[in-house]
């Protein structure tokens, strides 16, 4: 015989509205009773019908993020203080990698609309590639762009004021003295790499810093920081300081600095950007910029909320502003 929650109720001692409010995560009640009522249900064998309920009300409680690699340390932190925030109202996350590949991507996005989930987050893969998979999820759901965003999309962003963060990086290593500055970081394929790039180029400008050699483009990885250094390494003399895209860049460069026994900060100052779990654990300690990942979070959601209440709200962007981190590489300790 099926177990309903009018049993669980029963069992309880309490109305099936109260047991309804309780497995269903609705309005709160005395945590005595919701105890009692979970209790009972477990006792019972009772198995809450989720998709029953988003039938009822519309709303499955879920939400869907895509993000491009997982595997890059900044992004877990960033869909964990997703995570913690959408959990404050009850809601859950449902994750998917795009593998660095916008035809993923899209596919990852198919999926979690036939999951039902009420609105989806995306941080695109391609500053052009991503937009097919954005056109067709906002065709059928809120959605809002994270950290990253597609150019010339009208839809809602939110995340760090990426040029103003490598300007700050700039501004610091011009104030410690340097003079010729080399720029390490990824190729101009996402729109955090093209606005740190902007900011980069821009700042120089503004400074008078000399430019070291070209610019070393290739990705957001330590390996290709390992690689970049090598490449400085053979140049006829180091800049004054390197600055990184980010810090999974700088911390390769820092471990190839460290074989070819070059000093940092003594011989070059070093920043990156983001400022991952592992900034601080470095050798030395990396200067970096840090993205304020609850606020981050918060704003995205609070623009997802909105979306889904209002489909017809004008698109948002906002750019929050991030802060220097100053540590050992370049000499110097906030």
């Amino acid at each position: 015989m099926a177990i309903t929650i009018k049993d669980v109720a029963g069992r309880a001692g309490v109305s099936v509205a109260t047991a309804s409010r309780v497995l269903s995560g609705g309005r709160r009640v005395s945590p005595e009773l919701a105890d009692r009522v979970r209790e009972s249900a477990r006792e019972l064998g009772y198995r809450h019908n989720a998709v029953a309920r988003a039938l009822r009300h519309g709303r499955t409680s879920s939400v869907g993020m895509i993000v491009p690699e997982i595997g890059n340390p900044f992004f877990p932190s960033l869909v964990e203080a997703v995570e913690r925030t959408l959990s404050e109202s009850g809601r859950d996350l449902l994750l998917c990698d795009a593998q660095q590949d916008p035809s993923v991507e899209l596919r990852r996005a198919r999926t979690l609309m036939a999951r039902q989930v009420d609105g989806l987050i995306v941080i695109p893969v391609s500053a052009s590639a991503s937009r097919t998979a954005l056109d067709e999820v906002a065709s059928q759901l809120p959605v809002i762009q994270l950290d990253r965003f597609v150019t010339d999309y009208l839809g809602d962003w939110v995340g760090v004021d990426d040029a103003l963060g490598i300007s700050l990086a700039v501004e610091h290593i011009a104030a410690l003295g340097s003079r010729s500055v080399a720029f390490v970081s990824a190729e101009p394929e996402c729109s955090s790499a093209q606005q740190r790039l902007r900011g980069f180029t821009e700042a120089t400008q503004r400074m008078g810093l000399l430019e070291s050699g070209d610019r070393l483009l290739g990705e957001f990885s330590a390996g290709w920081g390992r690689a970049a250094a090598q490449k400085l390494l053979a140049g006829p003399s180091l800049p004054d300081a390197v600055v990184c895209g980010n810090d999974e860049i700088a911390v390769g460069l820092l471990g190839e600095f460290r074989r070819a026994r070059v000093r940092v900060p003594d011989d070059v100052l070093v920043t990156g950007f983001d400022d991952i779990r592992f900034a601080a654990l470095a050798d030395p300690p990396l200067t970096t910029i840090r993205q304020p990942h609850e606020v981050i979070a918060s704003e995205c959601i609070r623009l997802l909320d909105a979306r889904m209440n209002d489909a017809d709200l004008p698109a948002q962007r906002i750019a929050i502003a991030p802060s220097l981190i100053a540590r050992e590489s370049t000499g110097s300790v906030s």
